[in-house]
């Protein structure tokens, strides 16, 4: 994000967009692979579910940081900072782990022995 806004000029919510497309792909090859090992997943579901939470996060993002940095007279590096943390805890992890990558059915599929 910085270096689209720094470096090139673009204007720092288009910045967030880009970056955030481009993380997305990352995100979803090591989410599936190693955080919820979810590889056994139906990957075109699991792509459009993700895809889903990406487009609204990136929305949040991009626009939590343009209404913090617009009224409290923010930097948009500070603003997007707040705002990361809060869509990052509160709207990506949750979708990611109980309903991209499902991790509820990993769960509740443990034997009740153990």
């Amino acid at each position: 994000m910085i270096l689209c806004t720094e470096l090139l000029g673009i204007h720092y919510t288009i910045s967030i967009i880009i970056s955030g497309l481009i993380g997305a792909v990352v995100n979803f090859s090591i989410n599936r692979k190693w955080t919820y090992q979810a590889e056994n997943g139906a990957i075109n579901i699991q792509l459009l579910k993700f895809t889903i939470v990406v487009l609204g996060s990136v929305l949040l993002k991009s626009s939590g940081t343009y209404l913090i940095t617009s009224f409290l007279n923010l930097d948009y590096k500070i603003s997007r900072i707040i705002t990361d943390l809060i869509v990052s805890l509160g709207f990506n992890y949750t979708l990611q782990t109980y309903w991209v990558f499902n991790k509820r059915n990993k769960i509740n599929s443990i034997p009740k022995e153990i």
